[in-house]
């Protein structure tokens, strides 16, 4: 199906991952996961009372698989005790080594599902910062704080890289950056027919001054995440480069009980730092869940 859509995408994604498996992934259906809000209940007793819940995600202790269609008819849902999210979005926050009273920059955070995370690690103390900059993201990033109970959050509306004028502001960065979404395929195929080389291309340059911008608002000592639902390098490996080669940026292995590759040191014509290797490179048939990419950056 993917051939017929987009030609230049599956010819892409053939140098990216020559096995045929990932194309036998991105035609299934993504089996949906939650994370339980312990701003609002105890993981242990919404896991007794919740009869939807499946397997646990194995990198995330409040990640569940569901099994169910709709979640419109379940009360938890409208509560927020329980948030539909992706089990390997999960992942940022889960390594953002969190704590309660710090403050937390969430550069690109609608719809807030890692907003809400952060909150619910931070228990409710300290500060986050969740900027988007599109104002009807904004709405449904206000939205589902207040759904999930979440306090410590102020919003605000603007260009993240605008973020660069306050320097060592931050104890925790997260840099989700806003991308072609190609991970996310086997979820919606619009993906698939909207990328182009000159997509990735375009958003690899406000990629790489979305997180030199959160870079600088990074107190000294403090972990900054870069994340995308894309597998293409431009966006995910040339980014990471570009922040080592232009900064003291360090990176830090990320050890999580999950199947992935690390990085790429090459691609193509492009050629990366050795310490890219360190970032995590999750293929949808990996861990059957969304394709994601990962780094976890110090400020040394």
């Amino acid at each position: 199906m993917l051939k017929e859509i987009n030609p230049e995408l599956y010819e892409r994604l053939k140098l990216i991952d020559p096995s045929e498996e990932i194309f036998d992934f991105l035609e299934k259906p993504l089996r949906k996961s939650v994370r339980i809000n312990t701003l609002k209940a105890r993981t242990e007793y919404v896991i007794g009372r919740l009869k939807i819940l499946e397997d646990r995600v194995p990198w995330c202790n409040e990640g569940f698989y569901v099994n169910v269609k709709d979640f419109s008819s379940i009360p938890e849902h409208h509560l927020g005790i329980i948030f539909p999210q992706s089990a390997v979005s999960m992942i940022p926050p889960v390594i953002m080594e969190l704590e309660p009273g710090i403050k937390v920059l969430d550069m690109c955070a609608a719809p807030g599902a890692k907003t809400t995370q952060i909150a619910q690690y931070m228990e409710n103390e300290g500060c986050i910062v969740a900027n988007d900059v599109k104002k009807e993201r904004i709405n449904i990033l206000i939205s589902n704080l207040q759904k999930c109970g979440v306090l410590i959050a102020k919003v605000t509306m603007m260009d993240g890289r605008k973020f660069a004028k306050f320097e060592n502001q931050f104890d925790a960065v997260l840099v989700d950056a806003p991308c072609s979404n190609i991970g996310m395929i086997r979820k919606n195929y619009r993906y698939a027919k909207l990328w182009s080389l000159k997509l990735s291309l375009n958003l690899s340059k406000i990629q790489k001054e979305l997180i030199l911008a959160g870079y600088k608002a990074l107190k000294p000592g403090g972990i900054l995440v870069y994340s995308t639902c894309t597998l293409e390098p431009l966006e995910n490996e040339a980014v990471v480069d570009y922040l080592l080669r232009n900064t003291n940026a360090e990176i830090e292995k990320t050890n999580l009980p999950i199947r992935a590759i690390e990085g790429f040191k090459k691609f193509g014509d492009l050629e990366f730092l050795d310490e890219v290797r360190k970032c995590l490179r999750i293929h949808p048939q990996m861990n059957d869940t969304e394709g994601f990419f990962v780094a976890k950056l110090i400020k040394s």
